[in-house]
Parts: C-alpha cells; structure tokens; sequence
C-alpha cells in the first residue's frame, strides 16, 4: 500500500507541471482513480504491479499530450518498477 500511496503522491506533483487549465481535472481523475483501487488487495503482487505500470503509462500518456519532458516522471518510474 506504501508504494501506491507514493505513485498517488507522486502524480499530483506532475499534475503541478500541466497547464494551469487542465490541473484540476487531472488532479480529480488521479484521486478518483485511487479511491476506485484502494480495495486491490495489498498481497496480491500481480494486480498491484500491473496497477503501478497502468499509472506510470497513463502518466506519460498525459505528460506528452501537454509537452512536459519525460524526465519529470523519473521518480514515478523507480516508484513503480517500471
């Protein structure tokens, strides 16, 4: 749980990186999306992993589609192993 609670913390931060429009809907999306898996079970390292490599994915989908370098999203990608 320790670790999706850093990959949930680490989204919000590169939601600071979006154009100011478009921040709060990300930032809603994010919350939304880990209140809907906060009942993944925490034993089951194949949901959560394949969870953590969805994040680190749809990240980088977002980061491109504004233009916000990559390398932003370093952190996130020790975070989740991907």
């Amino acid at each position: 749980m320790q670790r999706a609670l850093q990959a949930y913390g680490e989204v919000l931060r590169l939601v600071r990186r979006l154009p100011k429009d478009t921040r709060p809907y990300y930032a809603k999306y994010a919350r939304e999306n880990f209140v809907n898996y906060r009942e993944v079970d925490a034993n089951d390292d194949t949901a959560l992993k394949e969870l953590l490599s969805r994040t680190y994915t749809h990240s980088l989908w977002v980061l491109n589609k504004y233009s916000v370098d990559e390398g932003a999203a370093e952190k996130l990608k020790v975070i989740c192993g991907a």
